[in-house]
């Protein structure tokens, strides 16, 4: 019975979860010319707690995550662990080291507050890769489906 309780709790937790289906830049690079959709880049960092708590309600707001699946390529960068060199738009950006940690080029290069990134940062791009949207901090998912709704409409 206690499995079966388990079990249970697993399949109905899970159902509760929606899944974002998130591309790589190098992938993006692939699927623009196939399929050219605006970009969403979500930068963030692994000891952000508003960014975790913000990722977990986003996963549980179905219709907001079918709308980024269906219409959007989705990015979810940690911009402070990430190392490995990205080209984007044309340029090669690298992994900055400083002592244990560091920040990668490109969200200095995203970011407006290039000495000290805010996290997390939303970034929408247009099928060109052209800025549409730029929020720094938590987006609250009501704001975050209008923004994206008035961009597709």
């Amino acid at each position: 019975m206690k499995k079966f309780m388990t079990v249970i709790l697993l399949i109905s937790t899970a159902s509760v979860f929606a899944q974002l289906n998130a591309v790589t830049f190098k992938e993006l690079e692939t699927l623009q010319l196939s399929n050219p959709k605006p970009v969403i880049i979500h930068l963030y960092s692994d000891w952000c707690a508003v960014c975790k708590i913000e990722m977990q309600g986003l996963n549980r707001n179905k219709d907001l995550v079918k709308l980024m699946n269906d219409t959007f390529y989705f990015i979810h960068f940690e911009a402070e662990k990430t190392r490995e060199e990205i080209i984007f738009q044309g340029r090669k950006f690298q992994f900055l080291p400083n002592g244990n940690s560091g920040i990668h080029e490109l969200v200095l290069a995203l970011s407006k507050n290039k000495n000290q990134p805010v996290y997390p940062l939303w970034i929408v791009l247009d099928k060109n890769l052209k800025l549409l949207n730029y929020h720094e901090g938590k987006y609250a998912e009501s704001q975050l489906q209008r923004d994206l709704e008035k961009i597709i409409n």
